[in-house]
């Protein structure tokens, strides 16, 4: 007994029908709703009992496209804008399937799933501007990578060796980690699973353009000496998550080096600017970094999940996580030659293959053409904070930075917690109507729409659409609350 077909032939006509299908819905993926929510019936369907007996791969099949193809996010429609969220390729989907079907072990070995992988790391630290010799790691997201990089800062600025000895014991200060208000909460997850705990994370206030405030930065650093701590590491962004801020990132590179701390920066979707020579100036200072994390599921457009941790020092990286059992050691010779490559970079030893879907997506677009895409959404922001603008019913609630557009429904005859709920409405409106998901924050303590664009589908005229219904709407839920 074996779980493979029973009959391959039928297999092959129901898998071949199944890709067909796939490659229709992302060529019809315009036709659909950007978002449909999950009818009760459907949910239901979610609460049945474990199977124990299996059913024909047809008829799983035919449930697939029933209750689960139909209701997705929505990311992949040209007029999904909710948080920073990668529309995928069709060639993604299918790199996908043949890592899949290859179903490699990427701990590392001498396979050629280990040299993809090295090979897309070159070439990512190749298009960040690190050196030729920089180490890294595909991780599932920005959020494993933000993990890896100042795990890697702890071992590193320390001052012990923390892999050795731990965080606890007598005469040993308080670790200390600086980011801005704005930073992604996976930094703070991070420092809570290093042992450094909310008491070591600060957060240094931003200023009006929502980027880190340097001379607070180091006021914080030097009160932080006197009081005995020992500062080890300072996060710069690419791109925050509520505005797309970029702190300064050369200023944040310069204070590290000359405070002995270790330079950590989360690009969850800004770094990808970097691969663009029109961009690249506005994350000037990424390429001093000590450490870089990114997603390419992002602004990279490669489906999720990926990411990338790099790392300037390659000895550092694997010295914060190499830990090699016997059975794990390399040899002279044979399949284990390489060893386990990946183990010692990660907290990962079983990995799926992702290498091959970045791989592909170079070979067959060219990281030329991902920066045109990414360039083409920075136009977009632009115009679409300049159409805002130009409305008499809607106002910018920040800086656009780079690709996310926080604004407003605005009128004066409504006090601000009004606005609130009718901005709120707005929002609810059309993300139900199906016409296009743009998501939320708060700005100074007020709701904001916000729309982040890094959707390579995304025409101007979709854009025009979201402020025609924007304004729209907040006439029709203004008029029902006055």
């Amino acid at each position: 007994m074996t779980l493979d077909p029973a009959d391959w032939d039928a297999f092959r006509e129901t898998a071949h029908r199944m890709l067909d299908d796939m490659i229709d819905w992302l060529e019809s993926v315009r036709d659909r709703p950007a978002w449909r929510p999950v009818p009760d019936h459907v949910k239901a369907r979610f609460e049945a009992a474990v199977p124990r007996d299996g059913s024909p791969l047809d008829a799983v099949y035919e449930e697939f496209r029933e209750s689960i193809l139909p209701y997705p996010t929505g990311n992949l429609h040209p007029r999904f804008w909710g948080w920073v969220r990668g529309a995928g390729t069709a060639d993604g989907m299918v790199a996908d399937l043949l890592a899949s079907g290859m179903n490699a072990h990427t701990g590392g070995f001498d396979q050629a799933a280990t040299y993809v992988e090295r090979q897309v790391v070159r070439w990512l630290a190749e298009l960040a501007g690190f050196p030729a010799e920089a180490s890294g790691i595909l991780v599932s997201g920005c959020s494993m990578a933000n993990l890896v990089g100042l795990a890697v800062a702890r071992q590193a600025r320390a001052g012990w060796d923390v892999n050795e000895e731990g965080l606890q014991g007598e005469g040993k200060p308080r670790l200390v980690l600086y980011a801005s208000s704005e930073t992604h909460g996976s930094v703070a997850k991070a420092a809570r699973l290093l042992g450094l705990g909310d008491r070591a994370d600060r957060r240094i206030p931003v200023n009006g353009a929502f980027e880190i405030d340097t001379a607070a930065l180091l006021e914080a650093i030097r009160a932080d000496r006197e009081a005995g701590h020992h500062p080890f590491c300072v996060v710069g962004n690419a791109g925050t998550v509520n505005t797309g801020a970029i702190d300064d990132l050369e200023e944040l590179a310069a204070i590290c080096e000359a405070e002995g701390l270790w330079f950590h920066v989360d690009g969850a979707f800004g770094a990808i600017a970097a691969w663009s020579d029109e961009l690249r100036d506005r994350v000037a200072g990424l390429e001093r970094a000590d450490s870089l994390a990114f997603d390419l599921h992002k602004w990279g457009s490669i489906p999720y999940d990926i990411g990338c941790a790099i790392v300037r020092d390659p000895v550092v990286h694997r010295g914060a996580f190499s830990l090699i059992a016997p059975y794990l050691s390399a040899r002279a010779r044979g399949i284990a030659s390489e060893g386990a490559t990946f183990g010692d970079l990660g907290l990962q030893l079983s990995r799926r293959f992702r290498a091959l879907k970045v791989w592909m997506a170079l070979k067959v677009h060219g990281a030329d053409a991902i920066a045109r895409s990414v360039e083409r959404n920075v136009g977009q922001a632009g115009r679409l904070a300049a159409m805002v603008e130009a409305h008499p019913r809607l106002a910018l609630a920040a800086p656009v930075a780079l690709n996310v557009v926080c604004f407003r429904w605005v009128d004066d005859r409504l006090d601000a917690d009004e606005l609130d709920r009718v901005n709120e409405e707005i929002l609810f409106r059309i993300q139900e109507s199906g016409e296009a998901v743009p998501s939320s924050t708060v700005i100074d303590g007020r709701f904001v729409l916000r729309a982040a664009i890094v959707n390579h589908r995304s025409r101007e005229e979709d854009l025009e659409l979201l402020l025609e219904r924007v304004a729209a709407e907040g006439e029709a839920v203004a008029a029902s609350t006055t």
